[in-house]
């Protein structure tokens, strides 16, 4: 299971790089944030190098990076690549699906304490004791989950195809949907299906995404447009108050990572709120700097996600520490099932 930290991180300085408490990760001197992107770039360079930053990451990482997006893809986009390295700013897991992907290159993670606080709600042991209980159940792993439950797992998801994954098994199958609860009651709402059985996981940070916090917010900008990812714990309050006209039901999407980039690129909407981790916003401003997105609860910051440091950044490129492995008969499942989701014709665009 992956390891995790919840002691804060004080700044640190490194080569005249210092950057504050990751949970901001700013820089205020614009020469020397300059500097350090130009020596993270030549790093990267010098050992060809790709950079992966999840949607997540701070403004800072995500700008250096050579591609940000959400976990999968960046990982399917990193094994097309010739590059012999991969330096995944995100959380292990994430890492590992890149290893998984991509089993002849070198992984890296600047930190491996990044951890995941919905990962970790399962592992393979308990996934094994799940199945048993369950004999002849589909077992449908959404992809925030270690190599070891994935290589547990008939077919990987997202959290845009999860629909789709669960309605290319037989309607009579039982499954076994994991490990996000949140997620899982969408899917099951979306799809009718009574034979859906779902893990008992959150992630801390969309759980605490509340519907008082969804209401307090479209309260104070009533002609808002609203984006919801599914994982949140107001996701099924959202669709509630909007299907009972309490919030307008045209305004009002339920959208993974990549749905929410797609949606803001064409809305025409002045104000957007945002139901997901704040460095979402930081890419939907980027899509569209016309409209102002706003985090329904600003405070919805991953500590994981933060502890990719601009310090760490480099010093991963410099020394190759944290590099990731996956064992080879892990990742061979593991990989099997992300395959028998690709091929049913749509991988997802985000978590």
């Amino acid at each position: 299971m992956t390891q995790t930290v919840d002691t804060p991180m004080a700044p640190t300085t490194i080569d005249g790089y210092r950057s504050p408490n990751p949970a901001e990760q700013a820089v205020s001197d614009p020469d020397v944030s300059a500097a350090w992107a130009q020596e993270v770039r030549e790093l990267a360079a010098e050992q060809n190098a790709v950079i992966l930053a999840h949607n997540y990451q701070a403004p800072m990482i995500q700008d250096v990076a050579d591609h940000v997006g959400d976990s999968l893809a960046l990982s399917r986009l990193a094994a097309a690549t010739d590059a012999e390295t991969i330096i995944f700013a995100g959380v292990h897991f994430m890492a590992e699906t890149a290893k998984i992907l991509s089993p002849d290159k070198r992984v890296i993670i600047p930190t491996a304490a990044a951890g995941c606080s919905l990962a970790d709600t399962i592992d393979a042991d308990q996934l094994r004791a799940w199945k048993a209980e369950h004999p002849g159940a589909a077992v449908i792993a959404y992809v925030n989950t270690t190599a070891e439950v994935k290589a547990e797992s008939d077919i990987c998801c997202t959290s845009s195809n999860a629909v789709e994954v669960v309605e290319s098994v037989p309607p009579d199958t039982e499954i076994l949907f994991l490990p996000d609860m949140f997620l899982g009651a969408h899917v099951r709402r979306q799809t009718g299906r009574s034979n859906i059985h779902t893990w008992l996981g959150e992630c801390h940070v969309h759980a605490d995404i509340s519907p008082s916090d969804l209401v307090g917010a479209m309260t104070r900008n009533p002609d808002a447009e609203l984006y919801v990812h599914p994982e949140c714990g107001c996701s099924t309050s959202a669709l509630w108050m909007a299907s009972s006209g309490e919030f307008p039901a045209d305004r009002t999407h339920i959208l993974s990572t990549g749905g929410m980039l797609d949606a803001a690129r064409s809305t025409s909407s002045q104000t957007v709120l945002v139901a997901t981790e704040i460095g979402m916003l930081h890419q939907l401003r980027k899509a569209n700097p016309g409209t102002d997105f706003r985090a329904v609860n600003p405070q919805a910051s991953c500590r994981f996600m933060k502890m990719i440091t601009p310090e760490l950044m480099l010093q991963a490129l410099r020394t190759g520490r944290d590099e990731v492995q996956v064992e080879p008969a892990i990742a061979a499942h593991a990989r099997a099932a992300v395959e028998r989701m690709i091929a049913i014709g749509k991988p997802g665009g985000g978590e």
